[in-house]
C-alpha cells in the first residue's frame, strides 16, 4: 500500500448519526498508511457514533469545527456515511463549503454509503461516475454524476479523485482506494 507519510486528511462528520465503522475503519488505514489524520465536525463538540443507524455507540472528541478548518491545510477529505450523518452536514452551509472548497481544490474525496450527500448538496458531481448505497442513485443522477454498482469506485474526471464504496462490507476495498488517491 503506498505510504501517506507527510500527508493530512480531514475526516468530516455531522456531531452526530456517524456510522462507527466508516469512521473508525478508514481512519485506521489511513492512519497506518503514515498520515495524520484530523476529526472535523460542525461544532467542536461531542459526536456521537451509531451502529446500524441506530444504536448508540462511541463518542468522538472533534480536533477542528468547521468553520476553524481550511481546506488549505489538508492533502484529501474523508466523508464517512450513516444514515443521519450526511443528511446533517448538508444542512450545514459552512460543511457543505468546506466540500466543495476540496474539489474546487483538486484534493482527492473519498466517501462511503450515505456519504456522497454531502457531495450532492455542494454541487461537484457533474460528469463524475461514483457509487454509494444503492437509495442515493436518484439523487446522484439528478446532481449529474453517473452511479456504478461497484464494491470501490475512483473517478478522475473534472480534475480530482473521488472515491467511493458502497457499504461496510465495502471497507477493505475503500480503504485501500483511499490511500491510493490520497498518495497521489
Amino acid at each position: 500500500m503506498p505510504q501517506l507519510d507527510g500527508k493530512r486528511i480531514a475526516f468530516l462528520v455531522a456531531n452526530s448519526g456517524v456510522e462507527q465503522v466508516e469512521l473508525t475503519e478508514p481512519r485506521k488505514t489511513i492512519d497506518a498508511a503514515g498520515a495524520t489524520t484530523t476529526l472535523i465536525a460542525p461544532e467542536k463538540s461531542t459526536i456521537q457514533a451509531f451502529e446500524n443507524d441506530v444504536d448508540k455507540a462511541d463518542t468522538f472528541e472533534p480536533d477542528l469545527a468547521v468553520a476553524d478548518a481550511s481546506v488549505d491545510d489538508f492533502d484529501g477529505l474523508v466523508l464517512p456515511g450513516g444514515t443521519t450523518n450526511p443528511d446533517a452536514l448538508r444542512l450545514d452551509e459552512k460543511a457543505v463549503a468546506l466540500v466543495k472548497a476540496f474539489a474546487d481544490a483538486g484534493k482527492p474525496i473519498a466517501a462511503i454509503c450515505h456519504g456522497p450527500w454531502t457531495l450532492v448538496e455542494a454541487g461537484v458531481l457533474g460528469g463524475k461516475t461514483l457509487t454509494s448505497w444503492p437509495s442515493l442513485k436518484t439523487d446522484i443522477s439528478n446532481a449529474g454524476g453517473s452511479w456504478v454498482d461497484e464494491q470501490s469506485f475512483t473517478c478522475p474526471a473534472n480534475g480530482w479523485q473521488l472515491v467511493t464504496s458502497r457499504n461496510p462490507d465495502d471497507l477493505p476495498a475503500f480503504g485501500e482506494a483511499a490511500v491510493a488517491a490520497f498518495a497521489g
